[in-house]
């Protein structure tokens, strides 16, 4: 069900299933797919300047790309899910726990679209499709397609 805040905010990201991608929605994440996907965006720059840093750009993508594969498909949407996600979700996204509350703090809104904003789109788009093509299994139909070539 669509909340209020959805219907005023235009829906940024296309669903998978719907820009011409076929066949069932993928396995939900583990864990182990997610230390995978840092794998792929710790090749993203970031684009912040080095003073006041609060929150790793490794964990902010890291958690807009799982918000955006949970079916998140605007930026009021993706900080809704990462200020839901449970203490050890965020854990396993990379943010670090308060050392006197032991309590991971979430970014807020701007925070992350801020980061979104000034992130190279090309970088980022490439390391979603890398780890995207490399959790998809490799077609083994045993089969070969037979098909007409005209020469």
């Amino acid at each position: 069900m669509r909340t209020e805040r959805d219907r005023a905010c235009p829906n940024i990201i296309a669903h998978p299933l719907r820009a011409g991608a076929t066949g069932p929605p993928p396995d939900p994440l583990t864990s182990s797919d997610l230390a995978d996907l840092r794998r792929f965006l710790i090749l993203v720059t970031d684009p912040r300047d080095a003073r006041g840093l609060r929150y790793p750009a490794l964990a902010l993508l890291c958690a807009a790309v799982s918000a955006v594969l949970a079916g998140a498909r605007s930026l009021i949407a993706i900080s809704e899910w990462i200020t839901d996600a449970p203490q050890h979700v965020l854990g396993l996204l990379g943010f670090a726990a308060d050392p006197l509350t032991g309590l991971r703090p979430v970014p807020h809104a701007a925070t992350v679209r801020r980061l979104l904003q000034r992130v190279d789109g090309d970088a980022l788009d490439a390391a979603i499709s890398a780890y995207l093509q490399a959790r998809t299994p490799p077609r083994s139909s045993g089969r070969r397609r037979k098909g007409r070539c005209d020469g």
